[in-house]
Formats: C-alpha cells, structure tokens, sequence
C-alpha cells in the first residue's frame, strides 16, 4: 500500500477569496444591524412620554434608513382618522387627517407598503405641503405598523433617502423594528390615558366639590316646620338642584329643580340656574314673574339646548300658608294624616325651552301634621327588575306608614324603600327630595 502524505501547495482561488470576503462583509452587516436594533429597542423602551417617543422613533427610523424627514402617524379608529405630534415653536401641535387620504392615510386604511421612488409621479402625493414650505419631495417610504393581533395602529412615513432611492433592504429593517415600535406605542398610548384619566378625576372631584359647596349644607330650622333633604347624584356632580333662601317677613322661598341630562354639562347649568335665581330674588314680586324671568334667562344663556323642570315655593311661616308655582316638575305632593294627597300640578311648563312662557300659581293652606314631598324625577322613576317604575304611589304610601316621624325620618325612610326597590333595576338618575313636616 502506498502512502499518502497531507495535500501541499493548495491555492485560494479568487472566487473563493471573494466568497469568504463577501460573507465576512454580510456578517459585519449583520452585525450591525442587530447592534441597532439592541440600541433602537433601548430607545423606545426608555420613554412613556408619547411625544418623546414618536420624536425617538423617527430618529431611529431616520437613521437606519438615511432620510431626511419623518413623521410617525397614529391611527384614531373612532375618528376616522391619522395624527401625529408636530413641534411648532417651543410646543407640539396635534394635526389630523381623514383615514384614507393621502400616502400614509392609504397605508394606514389600507397596509399596503409603499416606496415611491418619484414623489410627483404620484397621485396621492400632495404637493401643497412642499408648495408652503418650499421642500422639495423626491422619494417616499411608508409603511404600517401593526400590533401583535395584526390591526394597524400607526403608519410611519420617512422622505427624502440622500443616498438613491429607498431599497427592500431598507423595508425588511423597519418591519422588524416595528414589532418594539407597535408595543411602545401601545403602552405610551396607555400611560398617556392613564394620565388623562387621572386628570379627569380631579377636576371632577374638584367640580364636585364646588357643585356641593353651592346647595345648601343642611335644611334651615323654622318654627312650626321640619325641614329635610338629601342629594344623590349619580355621577360625580348632576343636574339637580335644591335651595331654602329666607325673605323678608317670615317667608321662606324653596326651590327644587331638574336639569335634563346628566353630568357637567347639566351641572353647569345648575350652577347657572343658582346664580340666576339668587339675582332675581332680590326683587321678587310674583313667584309667577320670578319664573317667566328664569325660563327668557335659561333660554338666553342655552339657546334652547338644555331645558330643566322647577317648582317654586313660598312658605309663609306664621300664616303656614304656601304659594307655588310648578313648571313642569313632578308634582311636589301633600300628605295628610286625614283626607287624600294633595298634588301641586298648577304652573305652566318647562324652562328655558320656549320663548315667552306665562306661569299660573296655585295657593294651599296647611294643617298640623301635613307633610309636603318635593323630589326629582331620580326617585319616581327609578324601577325594578320588570322595568318598572317606583312612582308616586309608592312614595304617598310610603310616607303615610312614617308619617308620625321626623322630617329626616321620612326622608330617610323613603330613601331606604327606593333603594330596595329598584335593587336589581338598571335605571341610574340624580336624586333629590325634600320633606317639610308642620308642626
């Protein structure tokens, strides 16, 4: 057998040397992309800010894919539309566009991937903006950028490559960022409404407090009267109101209303209604008058577009006698330890949904023992199960089973039966009532 000794004196050809070179440049390249990839993940996860991160991602996409400019659209679903953060001066500016228009309003519609290596060869290119500006577009690169479940949430546009034209290589780069680029989003997007929820609770904690500091503490204490009342709003402040203002000769004025709606903006017509009433009170002539003025004032400052039901009360102390006027209130009722409930229906309608209303009052004369009711639509309507509405039958009832009690008895007594009875009933609603007991 012969021997064979280790093979000498082989040669790298130039193919192979090429090869080897080629490959130790695409490691090199590999090598570094994944570097900024580690980096540009660093970034977007170093910030909550949301502005702060749409800066940092145009940065990281700008400088990976040699642009220009950038700009990072979001994509607001319920609106229909695409916008971003814009610095203007020391400040940033939100811009909007409709979903659909434009190059990143069709990528961000549509998830097509677009690289337009001639901008105004284009139709969905607009020229406006470079015409403002004096910018000069040549080529666009704009893809979507999509969450985990694949729904696009923001669309990202890059102009302008100083190197040619914007390559696949360049597309394959920033869709594997995007990935990192769609959870930082998500997650500023959640801190930014973390915070503007936190916002809203303390201005609404804050307008509850002022709404509160304008009804009254607690109900005034008269002579031959025993006087309570409790306010429950539904939500942090409402559009019920309620108010005990004393008059000259031993006259006290009560006031229960009801804005239509809920909320702030019922809230602050309420505040308005406050305002208006204590003005005109001071030269009261006609519980009539007092309310026609109310309803032209409401109408004025709404025009129309928040109306409220009232009823107004004139309780002469030493007399014990009552004038009213309801407009278009549940009628305020009259229990009496002998006879029928008595409802104060007279008045005329709402306020401050027609022009020019006239209101008729009504008188009544009380006895010992006659309690009057006033409340809010809140407590009548509040229902069951079956959807079915306390009412005022309820309420008399109710009242007539305590009606030896206190004022703050009956009014507690009646609070804890619609409670129970509209348990396991839907119907949410401000609740205010009043009990005036004679004594």
């Amino acid at each position: 057998m012969t021997k064979t000794g280790p093979i000498t004196g082989a040669k790298e050809t130039p193919e192979a040397a090429a090869s080897i070179t080629e490959l130790k440049r695409e490691i090199e390249e590999l090598g570094r992309k994944l570097q900024f990839l580690r980096e540009a993940t660093k970034a977007l996860a170093s910030t909550l800010d949301l502005g702060e991160l749409l800066g940092c991602i145009l940065e990281v996409a700008k400088a990976q894919a040699d642009a220009e400019r950038g700009t990072l659209f979001l994509v607001d679903e319920k609106a229909g539309e695409i916008w971003s953060l814009i610095a203007h001066g020391l400040e940033k500016r939100e811009i909007r566009l409709p979903l659909g228009r434009g190059i990143a309003g069709h990528v961000a519609k549509s998830g097509e991937i677009l690289n337009i290596p001639e901008a105004y060869a284009d139709s969905r290119f607009n020229r406006d903006v470079d015409a403002q500006t004096g910018y000069r577009t040549r080529n666009i690169l704009c893809l979507p950028i999509r969450n985990k479940s694949g729904r696009i949430i923001a669309a990202l546009q890059l102009l302008n490559k100083r190197s040619g034209a914007f390559t696949p290589e360049d597309v394959d780069f920033l869709l594997t960022l995007s990935d990192h680029t769609a959870l930082a989003l998500e997650n500023a997007q959640l801190h930014r409404a973390l915070l503007e929820k936190e916002r809203l609770e303390r201005e609404m904690a804050l307008a509850r407090d002022i709404q509160r500091s304008l009804l009254p503490e607690k109900a005034p204490r008269l002579p031959c009267f025993d006087i309570s009342v409790t306010n429950e709003p539904c939500y942090e402040v409402g559009g019920d109101y309620y108010d005990f203002l004393p008059l000259d000769a031993g006259a006290l004025l009560v006031v229960i209303a009801d804005v239509e709606g809920k909320g702030i903006s019922s809230a602050m017509v309420m505040s308005n209604l406050q305002a208006t009433l204590r003005a005109l009170v001071l030269n009261l002539h006609s519980l009539e008058n007092l309310a026609e003025s109310l309803n032209q004032m409401i109408l004025t400052g709404t025009r129309g577009g928040k109306y409220l039901t009232m009823f107004l009360a004139l309780i002469d102390i030493p007399r014990k006698t009552l004038e009213y006027v309801n407009c278009g209130h549940v009628p305020p009722v009259i229990v009496r330890t002998k006879g029928e409930p008595v409802n104060l229906t007279e008045g005329g309608t709402v306020v401050g949904l027609i022009d020019n209303v006239r209101y008729k009052g009504g008188q009544f004369k009380f006895e010992t023992g006659d309690v009057l009711v006033l409340c809010t639509d809140g407590i009548t309507e509040s229902m069951d199960e079956e959807q079915e509405e306390y009412g005022m039958g309820r309420l008399v009832n109710c009242v007539r089973g305590v009606i030896s009690q206190s004022a703050a008895e009956i009014v507690n007594a009646v609070n804890a039966d619609v409670a129970g009875y509209s348990r396991m009933g839907t119907h949410l609603d401000d609740k205010v009532m009043i009990a005036i007991k004679v004594t």
